[in-house]
């Protein structure tokens, strides 16, 4: 079944309207003096990113310099789903799927394709080029239609998993995930083994119950009171959004602001800017990423992994993983299990590599480090 059709992400000056109209109206919120971004995103940083937003930034340049990729739509088991297919440059290229997380989108990945398709150009001992599939999760971005039905992570690995091998037409492929990405592709690679290549991970879905009295070794200690700092202080985002996410979306879909803060607050948390998100990943990149939920109006079905993870009682990936597998390892990932406790779900890792700067985001924050550590796995198998 193959019922492609070629998209354009829209361009409409009127939306760009009634969002300076939005920002020129901003109620600003008070503020503790002197505490950064304790206590959520910080009110300074957010003026002057609403001023920027308004007055400098270019949103019809990046719509156009996301189109002069391939971009399609197909219809999945009555779901529309939106993916860039972009062709490897070398001979024989093969399959991968990348898949992005929460607050992130397809647009983490812009930079990094290169580096894939035509990873040659970059470094001479790589002869092996990837077509590049990129799809927005379905009830993310512009895989979004409004009134649709919601979906976890069990219903989107299976839609993903559809696309590629029924639509698409791939009957063997590399998985590459984060976040959610990671969730996903380890599913897949769970149930559907003889598809899957290979499964390349910057985050590992293991099991938020390890206590530090399991513990084997310092490593095992050292994540167990790491696990035990994000449950209790990180995660207020995933009760709300996993418990009542139709009454976060009235807010977050009403007020550009307000949205921009629920996401720029785990941008500056989750990545390696080391306090300056500006310098470290530009407010450019980050106003696309805002851009595209705020578009595509797809913010309270994002938060729909959420609620299903907390009203389902299994674990997303309801077993082992056997497929091949490699891990980059970045310092400021929000956990970081070590080899002794990845095992315990991925049975097969091929390659485990650590990187000495980068957070959640690896394909935004470090697209060439995690591209080298990408091609070297899948070079070994």
């Amino acid at each position: 079944m193959n019922n492609q059709k070629a998209f354009e992400i829209p361009y409409l000056e009127e939306g760009i309207e009634l969002l300076n109209k939005k920002l020129d109206l901003v109620t600003w919120p008070d503020e503790p003096q002197d505490f950064g971004w304790k206590y959520g995103a910080n009110l300074r940083y957010m003026k002057n990113l609403s001023d920027y937003w308004r007055n400098q930034f270019d949103w019809k340049s990046v719509v156009e310099r996301l189109n002069k990729y391939n971009h399609f739509k197909s219809i999945v088991n009555d779901t529309e789903i939106h993916y860039m297919i972009i062709e490897g440059e070398c001979s024989n290229p093969k399959p991968l799927v990348l898949l992005h997380g929460w607050p992130g989108s397809f647009f983490e990945f812009i930079d990094l394709i290169p580096f894939l398709t035509n990873p040659e150009k970059y470094d001479s001992r790589k002869k092996q080029s990837y077509t590049l599939i990129i799809p927005s999760l379905p009830g993310y971005g512009f895989s979004f239609t409004p009134s649709k039905k919601r979906y976890g992570v069990e219903e989107i690995s299976e839609l993903i998993h559809l696309l590629v091998t029924e639509n698409l037409g791939f009957k063997n492929y590399f998985l590459q995930g984060g976040d959610w990405g990671s969730f996903i592709s380890s599913r897949i690679s769970h149930l559907y083994p003889k598809s899957i290549l290979g499964l390349h991970l910057n985050f590992l879905a293991i099991r938020r119950d390890f206590k530090r009295e399991k513990a084997k070794n310092p490593e095992e200690e050292i994540f167990a009171e790491e696990l035990k700092y994000f449950l209790k202080e990180e995660t207020g985002y995933q009760w709300i959004q996993g418990t009542k996410p139709q009454t976060l979306g009235y807010a977050l879909s009403d007020s550009p602001i307000g949205l921009a803060a629920w996401l720029v607050e785990k941008f500056y948390t989750w990545t390696d800017c080391k306090g300056d998100l500006d310098s470290y990943l530009g407010r450019d990149k980050i106003l696309s990423n805002i851009m595209i939920y705020l578009c595509s109006g797809a913010i309270t079905s994002s938060f729909w992994p959420y609620y299903s993870r907390m009203h389902t009682p299994t674990w997303p990936v309801p077993g082992p993983v056997e497929v091949p597998v490699g891990y980059i390892q970045f310092p400021n990932e929000i956990i970081r299990p070590p080899v002794s406790v990845a095992e315990t779900m991925y049975k097969n890792i091929v390659r485990w590599d650590k990187a000495e700067v980068g957070g959640h985001f690896a394909a935004l924050e470090q697209p060439k480090l995690l591209s080298e550590s990408i091609l070297n796995f899948f070079d070994e198998i």
